[in-house]
This record gives C-alpha cells, structure tokens and sequence, in this order.
C-alpha cells in the first residue's frame, strides 16, 4: 500500500496517531500533496467529516493547513455524491460537532455540491434537527435549490421531518416555492404521507396548485395511496365535487394496481359514484371515451352503481376499470399511467398469458414514444421487457401455459419502434441524450435483430426488417467508446443488457445480416478501432474471415497502430489461422509505402485516396 492510500485509510478509520506518523517526518510540499491527492475520489479531509473523525478533521485543518473546502466524491447509502464538500458530508452524516469545527476554520455555509445541493439541505434530507438549526444560525440560505429546484423545505416535508419542516416554516420558508416540475411542498408531503406537516403548510397560506403534470396535492396522495391525506384534504371548504370524485376514483385504482386490494377500491368507487349522482338534476358524468382499446379488452369504465356492483364477480374487469380510470385522470403523459399499464402486463406474463401481456405492453409503450422525451429510461426498459419476453417465449419454456407465438410481425413491430427512438433522439438539437442511453437503445435493438433469426418471415416482412435496419444504420448512431451497430454486433459486452439472456454476442448471424444492410465495414471507433480490432480483441476466428470477406482491411491501424492482426491472443488458434499475408493486397501494400510520405501526397490526390491511405 503507498503512504497516498495509507493517509486517506487512516483518515477514514480516525487513525489520528497513525496518520500523524505518516505526515510528522515530511516536508510542508510533501504534506500539502498527500492531503490533497485523492483516493476513490475524494480527500483525506472530506473522508474524516463524513464518518465524523473531529480529531482527524482539525489536524488536517490546524497542522496540515488543509483547505477547508478540499472536498470530491463521497458515499452514502451507496450512491456517489460529485463534488461535496467536506461541510456537506458532515452535515450529511449528522456530526454537529465537525460541522462546527469546519465552520470555525472558514468552510463557505453555502458552498454546494456539483447538482446544487447545500450542507443544510443535506441535513434536512436526514433529519439532523441541531445541525439544520446550527447552519441557520451560521447565515445559511435556506432558500437555495437544488439542479432540480427542490428546496430544504420541500425535502423535508418529502422525507417527513416534521420537527425540521416547523423549523423551517418559522424562518421565513416560502412555501409556494415550486420546483423545475411545478411541484410545491405540500405536493411532497402528500407523496409522504404527513398529515401533520400537512396541516402546517396550510396554515402557513400553502396553495393548493397543480404541477407540470396538472397534479394538485390531492391527486399526489391519492396515486400515493396516502388514506389520511385525501380524507382531509376532500373535506376542505376549497375542494370541488369535482375534485374530489377524481381522487377517490384515483385511489382506488391505486388500491388496485398498488395495495392489491379490490374490495377497498370497490369501497372508494363506491363513494365516488355517490357523489357524482348525489343531485339528481346536474348529474357529474364521466367522459365518452371516444373509442374502446384492445389492451384494455375494450372495457369501459362503469357509469351506473349497477354496473359498478357487478364487477366484483369480475376480478379481471375491476383491474381494466383501474387502468381506464388512471388514464383519464392522470393522463397519458403522467409517468405513472404507462408504468402500471406494463405493471398489469407483466402481471399476465408471469401467469402464463403472454398475448394479453403484449397488447398492454405496446399500448404503454406507444404511449411514452408520444409523451417522454426520445431514449428515456421508462422507454428503454418497455423495449428491454419486450426482448425479454419474446426470448423467453422462443426458448420453449412456456409449454404448459397458454399457447402464445411470437410472430415475426409483433418482433419487427417492435425493432421498428425501437429505431424509431433512435430517430428521435438523434433529430433533437437540444437535450440530446447521454451515450449510455445510446448504447442500452442500440444493444436492445441488437438483441431484437438476434432473436429475428429465430422464427419464420414472410418475404415481405424479411423486406420490412432490412429496411428498418437500413433505416437505424443511415443514422450512424454511436455507442460507448463511438462504437456503430457493427462494432457492438462482435463485441461480447453486448450480450449482458439486463437481468435475463436474451441474446448471444459476438454473434454472426447479426454481422451478416447489419453487412447485407450496408453497414460500413471499415467504421472506425473514437480510437480508430474498426469492427475487426473488436472482433479481434474477442476471438471470433469466422467473424473476422466474414469482416474481411466483406472488404474489411486487415491491416487497418487503431491509434496506438495496431492492426486487428495485432491484437489477437497469441494463445489462441485464430493467430494461426488469419496470417496477415493471406488478406493484405497489393492495394493495401502501396498504401503503407505511401504513407510514409505524407507531405508528398497530401492534396495532391482525391480526398477518397488519401482516406484509404490513413486507414493503413
């Protein structure tokens, strides 16, 4: 272990006498680089205030004349914080007594970390009450937001602090904040459950407004299946007939799909269906449907108290009437609509009735291709269910269940959706997704292509499926490390997309097929690896012959001038088999020769030319 990794240890561990040892016999320079380097991210000081060493904190602070703001990466609760401050990570973990010695030696009481989160929002988030005081007294902003807009108040009433939300309140919090999402406080203390902190916030002249999905606090506590919070708030002078029918219906859908208890949304049905027809003469009546879904076995919603008693013979129909009724209240753009529609779905998969689950699952995903923007991880784990579930399917563990086929149909059907995102996010000027969400949408379209080999396609549906992954290659989309569609087709990493298998990587019925598409044989990665350097870096013998076969150059370099040639194992059988002198041509030869002398040919020969010299 170097003396680097032994500080931040004893740093870590409180190891004050041992940590001494290792700095006393060193020169200030030599202090000053072992107390600033970082390990796993962060310093020695930032390590001591999360886990609250006070002693570990002031010599660092008083003999090593660390900076009080020296901070980086920290961990709690095993997700990694970027850019915290060792202020933050006390305040944090709850140890008052660091957070005052920080502040005493100059910490900034409102220096945040890289998503704009505070020490005193910290704090609030874990419920330390003297510490939130303490930041108080010590001029902390209790009005400074997070990335996301989320204030310490919010994250309190969110977490159910009551103690710290009162605090708060006493200080002059504003409780009409609203978030980049137009959520309030009291939106998050429906979604807890907190009726105290409830009641306090409308005390203090809270407003009862609806966020960027048109969702009052009400309709929060009811997705939420908070009991307490919509029997209080239904009964408010403020709150409609109207209001009120649309949460009880709400949460008995979530008593549904949430709490798997139909009895107890019978119960709130019920009580709705009463209100709506409690005055003869104006009659609260639901909307026409306009049209029936066959996802929803063209169900519609009941509209009599008859009807309504009649479904409790009809487990399955009662699970329909949710799903509708979320729809209509929350609307198709409300992350929840779409996730308990594949919710259901799954449900009749795991029974054994893959059709149904089919027709939900496309319904839901339709539905987020429409609303969520391009890529988004609701959207990417709908398409992943479904390469899943059709991997399952074809691998013959359903005998016993109710007969279902996988058609060719429903699987290009959803390669066509899945390239259709790509189009998407790649036709967006702004807010273009990350590479990870690329690479996730290009390994499942990859997998969805694997599984086609499978099953039996009409000529014309072969036709549709090069067409689609025409259409996905023309785009050049790019993974990790700016890997295409091929590069991830013969790279084994692909294989590992989510929990189950579903594919098999480097796979070469998928290379055929992308080459037959027209994929670029010679593409080059951000280190100008083609293809056959990552077919070479797996061991894929036939794969390679296949690349060269199809006008692959086996003497192509990466950066570091290595061919594909180069970078196979030499304990393998394919070094013996793909000798270089069996692919290179004479072309390729002339061309090594000639790049020798750049400053001879360069803009003296067609652009084509000089790319096909580069390439050696």
């Amino acid at each position: 272990m170097d003396i680097k990794t032994a500080v931040y240890n004893a740093a870590k561990d409180g190891k004050l006498k041992l940590m001494q040892k290792f700095l006393s016999n060193k020169s200030q320079e030599e202090v000053e680089a072992l107390t600033e380097e970082k390990t796993d991210g962060g310093t020695p000081l930032l390590i001591a205030s999360r886990y609250g060493h006070i002693g570990v904190v002031e010599y660092l602070l008083e003999h090593c004349k660390v900076s009080v703001e020296l901070g980086g990466s920290v961990n709690f609760d095993g997700e990694t914080i970027e850019g915290a401050p060792p202020l933050w990570a006390a305040s944090a973990a709850g140890h008052l007594d660091v957070v005052c010695s920080l502040l005493k030696y100059g910490a900034s009481v409102n220096s945040t970390t890289l998503t704009n989160s505070t020490p005193l929002r910290a704090a609030c988030f874990d419920g330390h009450l003297e510490i939130v005081k303490y930041l108080i007294e010590h001029n902390a902003d209790i009005e400074v937001a997070n990335r996301h807009g989320h204030t310490c108040l919010m994250i309190a009433c969110y977490k159910g602090h009551t103690d710290i939300a009162r605090y708060l309140l006493e200080k002059g919090a504003d409780v009409n904040r609203k978030s980049v999402k137009g959520n309030t406080a009291l939106h998050d203390c429906a979604e807890s459950g907190s009726l105290e902190i409830l009641k306090m916030l409308l005390k203090c002249s809270a407003k009862m407004e609806k966020d960027g999905y048109g969702m009052t606090p009400l309709l929060a506590a009811s997705v939420t299946g908070h009991t307490n919070i919509v029997e209080y708030l239904i009964h408010q002078p403020g709150t409609s007939k109207e209001a009120s029918i649309e949460a009880l219906e709400l949460l008995g859908a979530t008593f549904v799909d949430k709490k798997r208890d139909l009895l107890g949304a019978m119960k709130y049905w019920k009580r709705a269906m009463e209100i709506r027809h409690s005055d003869r003469s104006n009659v609260i009546r639901k909307p026409d449907p306009g049209h029936l879904v066959l996802a929803y076995d063209f169900s519609r919603e009941v509209t009599t108290s008859e009807e309504l008693e009649a479904l409790i013979t009809d487990p399955d129909e009662v699970r329909m009437q949710a799903l509708l009724i979320r729809e209509r209240v929350l609307g198709p753009s409300h992350p929840d609509t779409s996730y308990y529609i594949r919710y259901r779905g799954a449900v009749y998969a795991d029974s054994g009735n893959f059709e149904r689950c089919i027709h939900l699952w496309k319904y839901a995903l339709d539905m987020q291709q429409n609303n969520l923007d391009p890529l988004s991880p609701m959207t990417a784990s709908s398409f992943l269910s479904f390469a899943e579930l059709f991997s399952y399917v074809l691998q013959d563990r359903t005998k016993g269940t109710l007969a279902t086929k996988v058609t060719c149909s429903d699987l290009i059907g959803i390669l066509c959706k899945s390239v259709r995102e790509v189009e998407r996010a790649m036709g967006q000027r702004e807010n273009i997704p990350e590479v990870g969400q690329f690479t996730k949408a290009l390994s499942i379209i990859l997998h969805l292509i694997f599984l086609l080999e499978k099953i039996e396609c009409s000529s014309e549906e072969e036709y549709y499926k090069k067409q689609t992954i025409y259409r996905l290659l023309k785009l050049n989309p790019r993974g990790r490390n700016g890997y295409t569609p091929l590069h991830m087709a013969v790279d084994k990493d692909t294989t590992t997309v989510g929990r189950y298998p579903v594919g098999k990587f480097p796979s070469l019925h998928v290379v055929n097929i992308l080459l037959e598409c027209g994929a670029d044989v010679d593409s080059r990665d951000y280190e100008n690896n083609t293809p056959l350097h990552i077919a070479a870096q797996n061991n894929c013998p036939l794969i390679m012959t296949t690349l060269v076969t199809a006008g692959a150059h086996f003497d192509a370099t990466n950066s570091f001038k290595k061919t594909a040639y180069d970078l196979v194992d030499e304990k393998t059988i394919t070094k013996n088999m793909m000798h270089p002198f069996n692919y290179i041509t004479l072309q390729c030869l002339a061309a090594q020769a000639v790049d020798k002398h750049k400053v001879l040919y360069k803009g003296l020969i067609p652009e084509e030319l000089e790319a096909f010299i580069e390439l050696h």
